[in-house]
């Protein structure tokens, strides 16, 4: 069924960026508290400029996926919605990478960090109602903050409108712009926090 694809597609492509961004500053921690102390540049530099590096590649492999996982599962063959898939699932890994960024700056510890954000990841996609459809109340409002589940529901979209009311996971779903919103909300909010968690820490060791 193509929609399994698509919740496939979101899972992988926010599961995957997650873990391979927890590694950034962890393994820099030592290099980075080194080249700090002798002041050799800024810390908000050093932020950009390692947070950006790794864009180019992240956004390529997906590039692939997506080219030949598309036509190969006989999606709507239409040029807008390719390319509107292709945008909600570099949102999604956008995202994704600023939860990992957010960790791993937080804790700078790997195993902690893994740890954390495998927690996490699984929490996010059991509240988001993907294989448990009767989720507890006190726990449901964690799939607003859950980049799986604005994903799959932007993908839903784009392939089927109106959406069946059988592959909606919880709430209706209209235009999209919600779920756009939260996710680029997602991307900023991530990366501010785990900004601020290099400057605790470089003040801690100060």
């Amino acid at each position: 069924m193509q929609a399994g694809l698509l919740f496939f597609i979101a899972v992988f492509w926010g599961f995957f960026p997650v873990f391979t961004a927890i590694f950034t500053f962890p393994q820099e921690r030592a290099m980075l508290n080194k080249e700090r102390a002798a002041d050799m540049y800024k810390l908000s530099a050093y932020f950009l400029a390692r947070t950006t590096s790794d864009l180019p590649l992240d956004l390529f492999l997906p590039v692939i996926f997506m080219v030949i996982v598309y036509f190969m599962a006989g999606l709507k063959a239409s040029a807008m919605r390719f390319f509107l898939s292709m945008l909600t699932v570099f949102l999604s890994i956008i995202a994704a990478q600023g939860l990992g960024l957010a960790i791993g700056a937080t804790l700078l510890d790997i195993k902690k960090a893994t740890t954390l954000a495998s927690v996490t990841v699984m929490t996010f996609m059991l509240a988001g109602g993907f294989f448990v459809k009767r989720v507890p109340p006190f726990i449901s409002w964690l799939r607003y903050l859950s980049f799986n589940y604005h994903t799959y529901r932007l993908l839903l979209k784009v392939q089927y409108d109106p959406v069946p009311d059988i592959l909606m996971t919880s709430v209706p779903l209209d235009n999209g712009v919600t779920e756009v919103g939260a996710l680029v909300a997602m991307i900023i909010g991530y990366r501010v926090l785990a900004y601020l968690s290099l400057r605790r820490v470089k003040a801690s060791n100060g």
